[in-house]
């Protein structure tokens, strides 16, 4: 064997599984990690999506797997069925060629299948938390002969408020096991359970020179909030678009953008929360085969995402997180081919625009929402090519015959042909050229004239009294409210106060109850049960740039 992964002793099975599809020498994560895996050692790696860190863990499984064990081994807990789909997939992979037995287990899978393959005996379990705790709970996943635990994505669980699924994991595992945590960022949440649970873990960071490839070229349209959908249609008007991802973000979002597409002649689809898991399979392997070439996406459904030939991603709404930006356009530009992200952007959205520049080190071009005369002479030229094609093929023998006939009538035979090309662009009135809006009446944020203030004085006026009268305690039993020090004035929205507290606090977004924004602060109420570890954890959070505190509502 010439890989140079024979220098970790790996058996000759996995070295000809690895000589076979080409992996001859190791990431640097897989360098830093493998060898500390293999003695047997808890190991915090710190690595970006696509650095190899699959390979870093599932390597030292298969070397470590006893032939003679009836139990389960190992044990990988992802965030997503797309990213432990991937996983089990690259354990098969490299075990191709000797002897294992691995189990994806997630939501929207028949519990009767998975209960049965646990039965005959599996050697690595691969699966989300959910699902895991579920089987864990009926006695069906027994983890006492457990020998390595990895958690992968820890930072992208801790953010879908799993931490505490986790914690519960981790209870039914025996203490000797050997530990695992893949994290892109380390959060203090994701610090207190590796402090917790691990025992001396090795810490191994790889830092990713470039946040985002050369092979994306990265563009932005100024365009106003009622304008998004006008200039996204006219962009797919011009561009030569093979497959699109589209990002908004709201579920809600994501199914309205994706219909209004469809009924202007773009086909799509939403890939959402809302989706089972099988209309969300019949969907990837459309798109993957190419039998639909458009999808709108929210950021947590299409985490996971393992699709190679995506042309363009486009932020039609940006994201609230700067790493949220590298991690989308990060699917474009793969394999050596060029992508393009583009990001619509309103005037309120530039400061918005700026940190991601900060960011990502990178400058955005600029450029202009595409004109109606630009789009109708794209059309022209796309049916001119069209008419070439079949000018030159010469196969239209009936169709000949009808000219003939036409003449034959008396028809001039330029109207004839015109009329015939009136026809064949019919189809462009399904897709009409929306209007834009004027751009120069939108403001950017934080730059209102006199009269605009005044209004919003008049309308805060009203909304002041009703705000006034929102009650510093809850009024449902068994909650307890909480004052945040930022509020409208801030920007602060009620997917930032669950984004923040449940991250900072280590505890389930959807435990977090009613949520009232005012201009300087926000209450918000969680479980009694949760008060302490909140008050403990989350006393300071961030939202945006904002450094906001937590205390209890007086």
């Amino acid at each position: 064997m010439t890989t140079e992964f024979a220098q970790f002793g790996l058996h000759p099975h996995i070295l000809q599984a690895l000589e076979e599809i080409g992996f001859n020498e190791p990431t640097p994560i897989q360098k830093g990690v493998i060898d500390m895996l293999l003695d047997g050692r808890d190991v915090i790696g710190q690595a970006q999506t696509g650095t190899g860190k699959t390979a870093a863990f599932a390597l030292p499984i298969l070397q470590n797997l006893d032939p003679e064990a009836d139990h389960v081994q190992a044990l990988i807990v992802a965030p997503t069925r797309e990213l432990a789909s991937q996983v089990a997939t690259a354990c098969e992979t490299f075990g191709q060629h000797g002897d294992v037995r691995v189990l994806t287990i997630y939501g929207g899978q028949e519990y009767g299948r998975q209960i049965s393959h646990l039965r005959r005996g599996v050697d690595i379990v691969v699966g989300t938390p959910g699902r895991l705790l579920d089987l864990i709970g009926k006695g069906k996943l027994k983890l006492d002969g457990l020998h390595t635990l990895v958690l992968d994505e820890a930072d992208e669980m801790l953010s879908m408020g799993f931490i505490e699924d986790i914690e519960a994991i981790f209870a039914a595992t025996p203490e000797t096991r050997q530990t695992c945590l893949f994290s892109a960022t380390m959060p203090p949440p994701i610090r207190r359970l590796a402090d917790k649970y691990m025992h001396s873990p090795e810490a191994v960071t790889i830092e990713r020179k470039e946040l985002t490839a050369e092979t994306v070229t990265q563009r932005y349209y100024l365009v106003g909030s009622d304008s998004k959908l006008a200039a996204l249609t006219r962009i797919f008007e011009i561009e030569e678009i093979s497959s699109a991802l589209i990002f908004t973000k709201t579920r809600v979002g994501s199914s309205a953008l994706a219909h209004e597409m469809t009924t202007r002649g773009f086909p799509a689809e939403a890939l959402n929360g809302d989706l089972s898991q099988e209309a969300r399979e019949h969907v990837l392997r459309r798109f993957r085969q190419g039998g639909l070439n458009c999808l709108v996406a929210t950021d947590v459904a299409a985490r996971g995402l393992d699709i190679d030939d995506i042309s363009h991603v486009f932020n039609y709404d940006l994201p609230m997180e700067t790493e949220a930006y590298v991690h989308r356009i990060g699917r474009t530009g793969r394999a050596g081919k060029m992508g393009q992200a583009i990001s619509l952007i309103t005037p309120r959205e530039r400061h918005r625009l700026r940190r991601i520049e900060q960011y990502t080190k990178k400058k955005l071009t600029q450029q202009e929402v595409p004109t109606d005369a630009e789009i109708q002479a794209v059309r022209e030229e796309k049916l001119r090519t069209k008419m070439i094609m079949w000018l030159k093929r010469d196969r239209c023998r009936v169709e000949k015959e009808m000219v003939a006939e036409f003449v034959a009538e008396g028809y001039d035979l330029t109207l004839v042909a015109a009329s015939a090309l009136k026809l064949a662009r019919a189809e462009e009135k399904q897709r009409p050229i929306l209007p834009l809006q004027d751009i120069s009446k939108e403001p950017e944020r934080g730059r209102r004239n006199r009269r605009d203030r005044g209004r919003d004085r008049d309308r805060d006026s009203g909304r002041g009294r009703r705000e006034r009268r929102a009650s510093a305690k809850s009024h449902e039993e068994g909650m307890v409210r909480l004052k945040l020090s930022g509020g409208r004035s801030q920007g602060v929205r009620p997917g930032d106060v669950v984004r923040a507290i449940a991250m900072t606090a280590g505890i389930k977004g959807s435990t977090i109850g009613s949520i009232h924004i005012l201009p300087s602060h926000t209450f918000f109420d969680v479980p009694q049960d949760k008060v302490d570890k909140v008050l403990q954890r989350a006393s300071e959070c961030q939202i945006f740039e904002h450094t906001l505190s937590v205390r209890l509502a007086q």
